[in-house]
């Protein structure tokens, strides 16, 4: 499964990070992940957990470092330990500390990661934006750094994946709703100023779990600071997380009257991105969530 060269990088960068001998025992496949080759690589002395991509993807690894170490900050919260990424044998690798995750399942663990969201939006940065461009996926995620918020949605994530859409493929009426709603999307941000909160920037339920004692673990990131309504919205998508999680969130810091008018304009974001990522499965779901936006805004 791993060519020696491979497994000797991977056994180095181990090593290095934990400061002790480290030899690679045995190889578990680890599924969940859609994009990436993930394994847990045993050890006599501790587990670790790597990431793999062609060489060409290091970008992608080295983006996901950053936002980690990010997150990491906050206090409320788990983050994988980056151990190190680096390149070896035609492969670009992640190499993270193994952390016994489990999907949210008590009420109790719940309410602590919905607490713990709140405590991560309440680390604010002075702009919206971040200093590094990074990735949603597999998809480039464009960032700058800039104080208008409605303005840095559509022009760093609408319009990008509206224009992904259109070299995919898929023109015509979703491309109309689209130039509709990046016209019209300032209108929502009239009377709601939002701070530049820390985001997650991908926070579906396959991207938070909890450790054994209920601490909350956040991963996969796509970290930029923004309005913190988008990470709720984005939970949301794709099955929700449970109901102890909004509860808690809310309670240590209540949502905007108007949240569920912008919660349809973040989830086409992402809506947007499965499409251009994972083909025309996601095109009903687009035009649906994309004309119900569009006329809203048009009233």
């Amino acid at each position: 499964m791993l060519s020696e060269a491979l497994r000797s990088s991977l056994e180095g960068c181990a090593r290095s990070a934990i400061g002790m001998d480290f030899r690679i025992d045995c190889i578990t496949p680890i599924s969940g992940g859609d994009i990436n080759t993930t394994l847990k690589l045993g050890g006599s002395t501790s587990d670790v957990f790597v990431k793999l991509r062609p060489a060409g993807d290091l970008a992608m690894f080295a983006a996901e470092a950053d936002g980690l170490r990010a997150l990491s900050r906050c206090p409320a919260l788990r983050t994988p330990a980056v151990l190190g990424l680096g390149e070896a044998d035609g492969h670009a690798f992640l190499l993270l500390e193994w952390l016994d995750i489990a999907p949210l399942r008590s009420d109790a663990e719940a309410r602590r990661a919905g607490e713990a969201l709140a405590e991560l939006h309440r680390c604010t940065g002075e702009h919206f934006g971040w200093p590094q461009d990074n990735f949603i996926g597999s998809t480039p995620q464009t960032n700058g750094e800039t104080d208008n918020w409605s303005q840095f949605f559509v022009q760093k994530r609408l319009q990008p994946q509206f224009a992904l859409a259109a070299r995919n493929g898929f023109k015509g009426e979703l491309q109309q709703h689209g130039e509709r709603i990046c016209e019209k999307t300032p209108g929502l941000f009239i009377d709601y100023h939002p701070r530049p909160s820390l985001l997650h920037g991908d926070l579906w339920s396959g991207n938070i779990g909890a450790l054994p004692d209920g601490t909350p673990v956040l991963f996969d990131p796509a970290c930029h600071f923004g309005d913190r309504e988008a990470d709720v919205a984005m939970s949301e998508l794709f099955g929700g997380f449970p109901l102890g999680f909004y509860a808690a969130y809310r309670t240590a810091l209540p949502l905007h009257e108007n949240y569920e008018r912008r919660k349809a304009l973040y989830n086409l974001y992402h809506i947007l991105n499965h499409l251009n990522l994972f083909g025309r499965g996601y095109l009903n779901q687009s035009l649906k969530l994309a004309g119900q936006l569009a006329r809203e805004l048009g009233r």
